[in-house]
């Protein structure tokens, strides 16, 4: 099908719920992606950080393959190879004590957080179900991860929304320690803030949150659907902030492009969410198992090295170019911002698209960038080099 066509059918047969790009993909190498009619793409989203080893991986092909051919599917009611060995190789490498696989990042949340209400409910009893999240958060698009995030844009339409959340700025511990009454049960964080606007918070802010929770028995549980599993030069971030969550999430790169995610618990939580409390038909599936099992694989500390290499260039390189429309670079790893001064980042963002180069928005003023990790010199350079050439025409 020509690109046109295939838009003509998603227009016609398709809820239109997303603003997309004026583009369609046919396939995909490395780090790039190719329109039907062969026009060639450098991919700075990796499908929103989900693409972890890029397009192509032969031997993440392979194992889906393989997989494939022998099990695709049996329910939780049942046990498999899969799932039992990736959750002991995330285990063994995130230092935690448990995992539940999901499908996604929203779900991933939405079960983080019954677990956290659980734990109160099970040592305290009733009213202690309270949750305090940040300003400018973004934890998914459920009922109650939507009441999560703290983007008042996000509290509409759907209403009621799931009640129990306090909202506090980022980086204020004294705002944190006011909304810490009684009836609170955990505080929810992303370390890096994505959708907001790719915002790290102050690792400080983080050691004293972890201390207060410590301290009230407060559950902290850490949202790492888009900072983990590589993104930030470390397995989690969390480990780069020096803190150790109570729970933490992940999903999107887990499984290199197939749908996976889900939640880990330490030893205090690990038991918490027994038989009939929480579940899913297509959690650890077993090809998406598989398929996660080679992004673990592929991602030794070596390659987790050069992810935070690459990322040091690439904020380094537009730090360099010192142009107005540039206001402030930030981030880790591959998760990375531009601030903008004067110009609407979706514009830019379209204009990139336009001469051969796919970038995200986020927040009011960013450009986002999470690249696949596994994308090479040679890529980066092109694809910075349309950037520039692009924000120098604002």
């Amino acid at each position: 099908m020509t690109s046109q066509e295939i838009k003509a059918l998603d227009g016609e047969h398709v809820m239109q719920t997303y603003g997309r790009f004026d583009v369609a993909f046919d396939h995909g190498e490395g780090a790039a992606l190719y329109s039907p009619e062969g026009k060639k793409y450098i991919d700075f989203t990796s499908g929103i950080g989900v693409t972890s080893l890029g397009y192509g991986n032969k031997q993440w092909v392979e194992a889906i393959a393989r997989q494939a051919a022998k099990l695709q599917h049996t329910s939780n009611l049942f046990y498999n190879e899969p799932y039992a060995r990736l959750a002991e190789v995330l285990t063994r490498r995130s230092g935690m004590k448990a995992v539940f696989f999901a499908n996604a990042g929203g779900e991933a949340n939405e079960g983080m957080i019954k677990l956290a209400r659980k734990y109160s409910f099970d040592k305290y009893g009733p009213g202690r179900s309270g949750i305090i999240t940040l300003r400018q958060s973004f934890h998914g698009r459920t009922i109650t991860t939507l009441a999560a995030t703290g983007q008042d844009q996000f509290h509409n339409y759907f209403f009621p929304f799931t009640e129990g959340f306090a909202y506090v700025p980022p980086n204020d511990a004294k705002a944190l320690k006011d909304a810490l009454t009684n009836d609170m049960c955990a505080v929810m964080v992303e370390l890096i803030q994505g959708e907001g606007g790719v915002n790290p918070l102050d690792p400080g802010y983080v050691g004293e949150i972890e201390k207060i929770c410590r301290e009230l028995d407060i559950l902290l549980l850490v949202d790492e659907v888009q900072t983990g599993v590589g993104r930030t030069g470390a397995l989690f971030a969390f480990e780069k902030y020096g803190v150790r969550p109570d729970v933490v999430s992940f999903a999107k790169g887990v499984a290199g492009g197939l749908p996976m995610g889900g939640f880990l618990a330490n030893e205090k939580c690990a038991a918490v969410l027994g038989p009939g409390t929480h579940a899913t038909t297509f959690g650890a599936n077993p090809v998406c198992a598989a398929a996660a099992l080679e992004v673990m694989n592929q991602l030794s500390d070596e390659m987790l090295a050069e992810v935070g290499e690459k990322g040091e260039y690439i904020m380094a390189e537009i730090s360099g170019w010192e142009l107005p429309i540039v206001k402030e670079v930030r981030g880790m790893g591959l998760m990375i911002g531009v601030s903008l001064a004067g110009a609407a980042p979706k514009a830019v963002a379209e204009k990139c698209v336009k001469n051969g180069l796919l970038i995200l928005t986020a927040g009011d003023d960013a450009l986002r960038f999470l690249p696949p990790l596994v994308i090479t010199a040679e890529e980066i350079g092109a694809g910075l080099r349309i950037l520039k050439d692009v924000l120098e025409g604002f």
